[in-house]
C-alpha cells in the first residue's frame, strides 16, 4: 500500500498517511484498491487502539475523479449504482470500527474527501486560510455520493444541512467549527497527529464517542425526524422553494433534497442506498457534464492562465489610479484596497471623489456585520485609498484604470491628460463596455500600453473581469492586466478588440430579441417568464430596465455617429424602433433613472407599464413558448459563435466561463459554446434554420458551426 502509508505505534495507534498517485488524493479506482486493502487490514488489527487518517500531500482530499465522471455515458447507471455501493460500503466498515477514528485534516477536504471525514468518528483540522470543508458537487450537476447527503443530514439535522448541501457551500476553519463540520481545531499541522493520538487515547474506553450519533441507539436527529411539524412543514415547502431557484432545470438539486427527507424516514442504511442510486443518474446527464465541462476543466483553464501570454514574468500592482469615482470606479477601488494595492481614486471634484470611497467603507461595513471582516481589517482597507481630485496623485502608478461615462471625447481628453503619470513600464486601462479599443488607444502615447479592462457591476460581486485587446496591445501589457485581474481575485477571460468584444455584444443581443418579442406583439410579462424559465435569474426585460434603456439607445446614437454602426443593416428593427420610442416619446429610460421603463416599480414591486400594452401588445399574435425560449436562448449562443468565427473569441473556455460569469448564462448549459455540444451540433444548426424560416436571417447559423460538423468536432 504506498499510496497510503500504514504505520502503527506501541500505543497501537495506525496512522494511514494518503499520498496517492498524482497531485491531490482522489476516488479513483486506485483509491477503492487501496482503501479496500486498509479497512480489511484494520478489521484484522490485533491490538488496534485507534486510526488517523491524514495526507501527506497539501490538500487532504479533493474529491471525485471528474475525469473519470465525465467519461460515463448514457446506459452506464446500473454500473455506477454498483461502484458507488462499493465505495460506500467501506466508509460504512470505517466507521462501524471498534475503537477511535479520527480524520486529522491538513488541507481542503472537499467532496468524496469530506465525506471520507464525515465517516470518521472525530474531524480535527488545522486553524489555517487554506482549509476548506465541505460538499460542493451540487456547483457540477452531482451530488455526494459517498455517503454525504445522508450523513450530513443525520449529523446537523435537515434544516442545518440543506443549505449546505444545496448551495455546495465550503466552510473556512472557524466557521466549519462553529457549523460542526469540524469537531476541533489545532493551530499548526505539525499538531494534528499528536493532538490526535491524545484525543483516542482519552477516548478509547468511551464507545459514545466513537460510535456514529446515527449508530447510537436512541439518537435523536438535531431538529427532529418528519413525525415534527416543523419539519414536516419545510418538507412540503422546500420543493416550491426549489423550483423557484432552479425553474426545473437542475437535477441534482432535487435529488438532494428527496435524499435528505427520505433520510429522516428511513434506517440508515436504506437511506445510504436511496443516496446511491440518485447519485447513479447524474454523470450521465446534459446537465452534469456541461456544469462539470465549465465550472471544473474550463475554469481551471482559464484561472491557469491559457489566455495569458506565456514566458513573461508574473507581475504585482502596487499602486493603482482610477479615474472616475461613480458606480464602476468605487467597486474597482474597493476590491484593489481589499487585495492590499494602494488605491488612487480621482474625480472632477473631492467630494466626489470622497463619496466614492464611502462606498468601500461600507462594503466594510456589511463585511463586518456578517462576521467576515473587523473594525483593524476596514482600517487598513480604508488607508490604502486616497481620494483626491488632483492629477498629480496618480504620479508612479503601475497601472491608472479610467472608469468614466461611455464618451468618446472625454475618455480620450483624460487619456491625454494623465497618462504621463504612469511608471515608465506602466498600463492604461479603459473600463469600457462598449468603444473600441483600438479607437480609444488613439489618444494615447503609447497604444501598445493601452488595453480594456472591463469589470461588470457591482464590481466587488461580480467574479469577471474581460479583458480587450487593441491592435497595439503588446503582450507585456496583456500580461500584466491578466496578473492584476489575478491579484483582485477575479477570473479574467481575454479577447480581442469589436464593438462591444464579446459580453456587452452578446448580452445586447438577448436583450434586443426580448424588445423585438415585445415589438412583435407578445405580452411583455410572457417574455420574462420565458426567460426566467430558461434559467435566467431576472427576465430579460427586467435586466433591460436594470441597465437602463436610456443608456442601451445613447450607446446606439454613439456608435453610429463615430460611424462604428449602421441601422441600414439592423437584424432586429422593431427592438431598435421599440426601445427609442420608449426613451425619446414617454421619457421610459429604465428603473435606474428613477422612471421605470418597461415596469413601474415601487416600494411594492413591479407592475406593468399600462402603456406598454396599448402600444405593442397583439393577443392574436401566436408563438410557442419554445420559440420564445429558443429565440432568447439562441440569440446568445449565436452571438457568441459569431465571436468565436471573427476572432474576437481567443479560445472556448473563455466563451463559456465569460458566458457564465459576465452575462448570466444559465449553468446548465455549461456556457454557450458548451450547450451547442451538449445540444447536438447538427441538431443545434436544424433547430437555427427552423428559426430563421420562421423569424428572420439572423438566426442562420455561422460558417463554423458547419465547419465544425464536417469535421467531427465539438467545440472544445
Amino acid at each position: 500500500m504506498t499510496v497510503f502509508n500504514y504505520q502503527k505505534d506501541a500505543q497501537g495507534i495506525v496512522t494511514i498517511t494518503m499520498d496517492m498517485t498524482g497531485p491531490v488524493n482522489t476516488v479513483n479506482d486506485e483509491f477503492y484498491d487501496v482503501m479496500l486493502d486498509t479497512v480489511f487490514k484494520l478489521e484484522k488489527e490485533d491490538n488496534l487502539t485507534g486510526v488517523i487518517f491524514t495526507s501527506a500531500k497539501k490538500t487532504f482530499f479533493a474529491g471525485g475523479d471528474i475525469k473519470m465522471l465525465m467519461a460515463l455515458q448514457p446506459g452506464e447507471e446500473d454500473k455506477i449504482f454498483d461502484v458507488v455501493e462499493a465505495n460506500k460500503k467501506l466508509f460504512r466498515r470505517l466507521e462501524l470500527l471498534p475503537v477511535p477514528v479520527v480524520s486529522a485534516i491538513n488541507g481542503a477536504a472537499l467532496g468524496g474527501g469530506f465525506e471520507l471525514a464525515l465517516s470518521c468518528n472525530y474531524r480535527m483540522a488545522v486553524n489555517a486560510r487554506h482549509l476548506e470543508v465541505g460538499l460542493p458537487e451540487v456547483s457540477l450537476g452531482l451530488l455526494p455520493g459517498a455517503g454525504g447527503v445522508v450523513r450530513l443530514t443525520n449529523l446537523l439535522g435537515l434544516e442545518k444541512a440543506l443549505p449546505l448541501l444545496l448551495e455546495g457551500k465550503k466552510l473556512k476553519a472557524e466557521p466549519a467549527l462553529k457549523s460542526g463540520l469540524i469537531d476541533e481545531l489545532v493551530e499548526s499541522a505539525e499538531s494534528l497527529i499528536p493532538t490526535a493520538k491524545k484525543w483516542i487515547l482519552a477516548n478509547k474506553e468511551n464507545a459514545d464517542a466513537y460510535t456514529q450519533p446515527w449508530d447510537q441507539k436512541g439518537n435523536k436527529v438535531p431538529g427532529g425526524k418528519m413525525n415534527r411539524p416543523a419539519i414536516a412543514q419545510m418538507a412540503m415547502m422546500a420543493p416550491h422553494m426549489l423550483m423557484k431557484k432552479t425553474q426545473g432545470l437542475l437535477p441534482a438539486p432535487e435529488a438532494i433534497l428527496d435524499i435528505a427527507v427520505q433520510a429522516l424516514t428511513v434506517d440508515f442504511d436504506t437511506a445510504l442506498r436511496i443516496e446511491s442510486r440518485k447519485f447513479s443518474s447524474l454523470p450521465t446527464s446534459k446537465e452534469a457534464k456541461n456544469m462539470m465541462s465549465a465550472f471544473f476543466f474550463q475554469l481551471n483553464q482559464v484561472n491557469g492562465g491559457v489566455s495569458r501570454p506565456k514566458d513573461i514574468t508574473q507581475t504585482k500592482v502596487s499602486k493603482v489610479g482610477i479615474i472616475g469615482a461613480g458606480m464602476m470606479g468605487q467597486g474597482i477601488a474597493t476590491v484593489s484596497a481589499k487585495a492590499g494595492i494602494e488605491v488612487i481614486l480621482k474625480d472632477v471634484s473631492l467630494e466626489a471623489a470622497e463619496k466614492g470611497k464611502a462606498y468601500t467603507a461600507m462594503v466594510m461595513d456589511k463585511a463586518i456585520a456578517r462576521g467576515r471582516a473587523d473594525e483593524a481589517k476596514k482600517a487598513s482597507v480604508l488607508n490604502l485609498i486616497t481620494a483626491t481630485d488632483s492629477d498629480e496623485d496618480l504620479a508612479g502608478c503601475d497601472l491608472i484604470i479610467e472608469a468614466v461615462f461611455e464618451n468618446l471625447e472625454l475618455k480620450n481628453k483624460i487619456t491625454r491628460a494623465t497618462e504621463g503619470n504612469l511608471k515608465k513600464e506602466g498600463v492604461w486601462g479603459s473600463n469600457t463596455s462598449t468603444l473600441p479599443i483600438t479607437k480609444l488607444a488613439e489618444a494615447s502615447n503609447n497604444p501598445e500600453k493601452f488595453i480594456g479592462i472591463h469589470f461588470f457591476s457591482p464590481v466587488d460581486k461580480m467574479p469577471l473581469v474581460e479583458i480587450i485587446c487593441g491592435e497595439q496591445t503588446s503582450d507585456k501589457t496583456l500580461a500584466k492586466a491578466f496578473d492584476y485581474v489575478q491579484q483582485i481575485r477575479k477570473t479574467p477571460i481575454v479577447v480581442n478588440d469589436s464593438l462591444g468584444f464579446f459580453t456587452s455584444r452578446t448580452f445586447a443581443s438577448q436583450l434586443s430579441e426580448a424588445a423585438q418579442l415585445v415589438a412583435e406583439g407578445v405580452h411583455p410579462v410572457r417574455v420574462d417568464n420565458l426567460g426566467k424559465a430558461l434559467g435566467m435569474p431576472v427576465g430579460p426585460l427586467t435586466v433591460n430596465d436594470e441597465v437602463s434603456l436610456r443608456l442601451g439607445v445613447e450607446i446606439i446614437e454613439t456608435q453610429v455617429a463615430m460611424g462604428l454602426r449602421s441601422l441600414e443593416n439592423d437584424s432586429r428593427p422593431l427592438a431598435t424602433s421599440l426601445s427609442k420610442t420608449l426613451v425619446k416619446e414617454y421619457n421610459r429610460g429604465g428603473r435606474y433613472h428613477g422612471d421605470g421603463g418597461y415596469f413601474n416599480y415601487n416600494e411594492d414591486g413591479k407592475t406593468i407599464w399600462p402603456k406598454l400594452l396599448e402600444l405593442y401588445y397583439k393577443p392574436e399574435v401566436e408563438i410557442s413558448d419554445r420559440d420564445i425560449k429558443d429565440r432568447l436562448l439562441f440569440s446568445n449562443v449565436l452571438e457568441t459563435l459569431h465571436c468565436l468565427e471573427e476572432g474576437v473569441l481567443r479560445n472556448v473556455p473563455d466563451a463559456n466561463i465569460g458566458s457564465i460569469f459576465g452575462i448570466g448564462a444559465p449553468i446548465w448549459t455549461g456556457g454557450y459554446l458548451q450547450f451547442i455540444n451538449t445540444f447536438g451540433l447538427q441538431a443545434f444548426k436544424q433547430r437555427c434554420e427552423e428559426l430563421a424560416e420562421r423569424y428572420g436571417e439572423r438566426f442562420n447559423p455561422p460558417q463554423i458551426l458547419d465547419k465544425k460538423i464536417a469535421a467531427n468536432e465539438t467545440f472544445e
